[in-house]
């Protein structure tokens, strides 16, 4: 059977999102549970910002290349992820290395309301694939590498 660019493109992605939720299952030993792909959109650079529902963890993904503001450490994708509640945290996953975590942020600035992380839903962006639940947010890449953010807990790998 002959597929053409778009069917290719599109089982790519699919099988891409499959994986990385495979791998955020085996990582962080989530449950086995349907989520639902949400879609975000970006500004002109290409930055997406958004915000989990309770409003305490607020993220911005950076592509590669950075913006004509800001640019990675790395020159790859970058997402970071704000905590504001017990005590105000942020943990970046950058295109390479393991994530980390900061304790001590000073340009705390969280978090953009314009745009909603809704619970049980999956977004991918770039390399990385996050993970909404009421229990906090997951962010990982293929590799294994992300973090976890909760009121209770903040964990990077």
């Amino acid at each position: 059977m002959l597929y053409t660019n778009r069917q290719r493109r599109a089982f790519v992605r699919n099988s891409t999102i499959f994986a990385g939720m495979a791998a955020l299952i085996v990582v962080f030993g989530l449950p086995a549970k349907a989520y639902e792909i949400q879609n975000m959109y970006s500004n002109d650079e290409g930055q997406v910002e958004f915000t989990m529902p309770s409003g305490n963890i607020g993220c911005v993904y950076t592509p590669a290349g950075g913006t004509s503001v800001y640019e990675t450490w790395d020159g790859l994708a970058e997402i970071q992820c704000d905590r504001v509640q017990p005590n105000y945290v942020r943990a970046i996953l950058g295109g390479q290395e393991e994530g980390y975590v900061l304790d001590d942020v000073g340009d705390a600035s969280c978090c953009s309301l314009n745009q909603k992380f809704e619970y049980n839903h999956i977004v991918t962006l770039g390399p990385f694939q996050c993970l909404s639940e009421t229990k906090g947010l997951t962010c990982a890449r293929e590799d294994g590498h992300g973090f976890f953010l909760s009121r209770a807990l903040v964990q990077a790998k």
